[in-house]
């Protein structure tokens, strides 16, 4: 959903909550005291200049006696902004890729990741919030993992540096697990997995994402990501300038047996720290 008719809706939400308090005969100083927040906050609710948080849209029901309308509203405008705009593409991509190719600079891709890593990470940009606040973000992340369930998954093929192994995300029980995960994925024979070694030096996209899609009946793309952003491209030759740049880092890395190795004992460094505190 873009971001235009994201705010629309909001904006019908809020004309919906000024209908029903007006309805109620109360002012937005009334409701607010009842709901916990100022009137202020209530009347940039209904001009859709601020959003309210979920228990404040419950509270609201409860009050104006919605039967949950103002609830279920909330819930599925979040759950359409589950994703940022420039990425929510490729996640609609995905289920329908052929095969899958990232280079993971790093951090654990995030088909890869496990929820206690996943909080780590999310942890670390919010200091601050509730744990709760976060379990939208992690159901995301765990939906779009089911893309390599099933007879039908893609080929996925990742290249992570070592640098993913060596940054303790969650510390080293979190890591432990994360690990162990991604050795069962390759047991499995869901995912072939290199390494990036430090000794490798520089490569092509330093400190860049990267992810490459092939499909069926469409032309592949390619994805990389900055800072609060990303761009997805399918001009065949940027597609097939980054998939160079690909094969020359999947050439530097080990082989992968020896990734296999590496991750192996990896995790079993994390897994003997872990044990020690």
């Amino acid at each position: 959903m873009a971001n235009a008719s994201r705010q629309v809706l909001w904006e019908y939400w809020g004309a919906e909550l000024k209908r029903h308090r007006e309805n109620a005969a109360l002012t937005q100083e009334m409701l607010g005291e009842k709901v916990f927040v100022s009137g202020g906050y209530i009347g940039q609710f209904e001009q859709a200049i601020r959003r309210p948080q979920l228990d404040v849209a419950m509270r609201i029901d409860q009050v104006l006696q919605t039967d949950g309308f103002f609830e279920r509203a909330w819930r599925k405008l979040i759950d359409d902004q589950r994703y940022a705009d420039y990425f929510a593409k490729v996640v609609e991509l995905e289920p329908l890729a052929t095969k899958i190719c990232e280079f993971a600079p790093m951090a654990v891709p995030g088909l890869l990741q496990t929820e206690p890593y996943m909080r780590a990470v999310m942890r670390a940009g919010n200091p601050f919030a509730p744990d709760e606040e976060f379990d939208d973000g992690v159901r995301s992340r765990l939906d779009r993992a089911v893309a390599l369930e099933g007879a039908k998954r893609p080929v996925y093929w990742a290249v992570l540096h070592e640098a993913v192994l060596r940054i303790p995300v969650g510390g080293p029980a979190v890591m432990a697990g994360q690990l162990e995960h991604i050795l069962q994925l390759i047991h499995e024979h869901k995912a072939l997995i290199q390494i990036l070694p430090f000794a490798a030096g520089p490569h092509p996209s330093m400190g860049k994402l990267l992810k490459l899609m092939d499909f069926d009946d469409a032309p592949p793309t390619v994805y990389t990501e900055g800072m609060y952003s990303g761009t997805l491209l399918d001009d065949p030759a940027i597609v097939k300038r980054v998939q160079q740049d690909y094969d020359l880092i999947r050439a530097a890395a080990l082989s992968p047996e020896a990734s296999l190795a590496l991750i192996e004992s990896t995790a079993e460094e994390y897994r003997r720290c872990a044990s020690t505190n």
